[in-house]
């Protein structure tokens, strides 16, 4: 049976919605503009591999936004730009007075296999997901500090979370995405700025030739956007990695097991190896609250 709760508004609040010309973006933008927020419509419109640009995916949406009614504008600054990025949260400050969320969901793709992957093609995927992310969050982090309210939506991957062949570049920046939310969403615990993670798995430009049709039919973006709207709202918890699509939403955890305790003498790798089914026993796991827990449970304090 469903709990029952009040339905989730966004009256008031400010959103900025990162690569949000199309796919999950577009539909987060369109359901917070229709939810009461005012929205910022970031997109670069570049094509897939982040070449090219076009602020006229952007004014699509907001168009679809004004004409329904809500408020939003258009934005074509690349999140990899830190002073377009400044400038673009500079003139949300002024026009509105703040910003209450951000949605970190910009992207290109650059698939290959490790052996072929050249190093430019794993930077630019690192610059746009992580350094992108980390630019945005940069921009709005002491506007939400001050105003004692803030919630920010990283966006990770199954392919960061547990590897897809040809996709080193992007799993290995969609998991340091992790790493930022968990360290953010400590810090910003007692400003009231709240950081979660989501993981799509959408029918997108991004993911299009990578399913069969009649799969990708089920995953539309608009089965990811409640998990997302979730994240970003009042209610919203911090430091949850949520996974959503086709109508399931799960959670993800980095977890650890009880492992064993050694005594010095016994200290070798031939130890490690004798026992290693011991240390990878799962019976009892747990989640760590912070890096500083881990040290502890280290010490046998579990």
């Amino acid at each position: 049976m469903t709990t029952r709760f009040d339905a989730i508004r966004f009256d008031g609040r400010v959103a900025i919605v990162t690569g949000a010309g199309g796919g999950l973006g577009r539909a987060y933008a369109l359901e917070l503009a229709k939810r009461g927020a005012k929205v910022v419509v970031n997109d670069l419109g570049g094509a897939r591999d982040g070449s090219g640009s076009s602020i006229g995916a952007a004014q699509l949406v907001v168009d679809e936004i004004v004409a329904a009614g809500g408020e939003a504008v258009a934005n074509g600054a690349s999140v990899t730009d830190a002073a377009a990025v400044d400038k673009m949260v500079a003139f949300v400050r002024e026009r509105w007075g703040r910003i209450d969320i951000l949605i970190n969901n910009a992207g290109i793709l650059r698939d290959r296999t490790f052996v072929k992957m050249s190093l430019d093609d794993f930077r630019q995927v690192i610059d746009v997901h992580l350094i992108g992310s980390v630019v945005a969050t940069k921009a709005v982090w002491e506007t939400m500090r001050d105003a004692g309210y803030g919630r920010i939506l990283m966006t990770t991957s199954s392919s960061g979370l547990y590897g897809n062949f040809g996709q080193a570049n992007y799993g290995a920046a969609k998991l340091a995405l992790v790493g930022l939310m968990k360290t953010l969403s400590l810090e910003g615990a007692k400003y009231g700025v709240r950081v979660n993670t989501i993981a799509p798995v959408a029918a997108t430009r991004m993911t299009e030739d990578l399913m069969p049709p009649e799969i990708l039919a089920k995953m539309g973006p608009e089965t990811v956007t409640p998990a997302a709207l979730f994240l970003v709202s009042d209610g919203a918890p911090s430091n949850a990695i949520v996974n959503a699509g086709a109508g399931g939403f799960e959670r993800s955890y980095v977890t650890m097991t009880r492992g064993i305790r050694v005594a010095p003498e016994d200290l070798s790798p031939e130890t490690v190896a004798a026992r290693f089914a011991e240390i990878s026993d799962r019976t009892g796991e747990v989640v760590p609250d912070n890096g500083a827990a881990q040290a502890t449970m280290a010490l046998g304090g579990m």
